[in-house]
């Protein structure tokens, strides 16, 4: 993992779930298909709803139409992020858009732990109510190792929790790779 995670923010309230971040009539594309897994950032976040992203109306998308990539590498979200189903896509989701990571105050535990153990996204916990205070495009950046988020567009600062015994899982790129890295798996 990138000791410093750079990026615009897309910022979303409470209880986001994963229906919101992933909806269901795009889940008959093949995560393991290269050619329809890209599908999966083109539709994250399309079920969430108008006005929940900070962005006017008209402009809420963390994903341009028919495109694949968004313009927001951090997600901010309030309580109960990724409540819902355990589907695993929609952190793959996420990430298949760009996003590196998600800030929230607390998420669904599905959530967080499909995000570490596929390797997908690196979960920040804050203690702050952080999608009240960013908004949706300024510009971040996160110090991984001294677990602080950085506002640079609004020249504030803020402490993460620190990632404790998930980083190693983190590192490796999700729990397979760390089970191999480990002897626990054969390679």
């Amino acid at each position: 993992m990138n000791t410093t995670i750079r990026g615009k923010a897309f910022v979303l309230g409470d209880n986001i779930d994963t229906d919101q971040i992933i909806p269901a009539k795009f889940l008959a594309y093949n995560p393991s298909d290269a050619s329809e897994r890209k599908y999966f950032g083109m539709y994250a976040m399309d079920g969430v709803p108008a006005g929940q992203s900070g962005l006017p109306f008209g402009d809420r998308r963390f994903v341009r139409p028919n495109e694949f990539k968004s313009d927001y590498a951090i997600v901010i979200g309030g309580k109960n992020f990724g409540c819902g189903s355990s589907r695993e896509h929609a952190p793959l989701a996420i990430a298949e858009a760009g996003a590196t990571c998600v800030v929230a105050e607390f998420y669904a535990r599905i959530f967080f732990r499909n995000s570490i153990n596929g390797g997908y996204l690196v979960p920040f916990e804050t203690t702050d109510r952080l999608c009240e205070e960013i908004k949706t495009g300024d510009e971040l950046e996160i110090d991984v190792k001294t677990s602080t988020l950085k506002n640079l567009t609004q020249k504030k600062s803020y402490t993460l929790k620190p990632l404790g015994d998930v980083t190693p899982i983190i590192d490796a790129g999700g729990v397979f790779e760390y089970a191999k890295q480990s002897g626990m798996m054969a390679r």
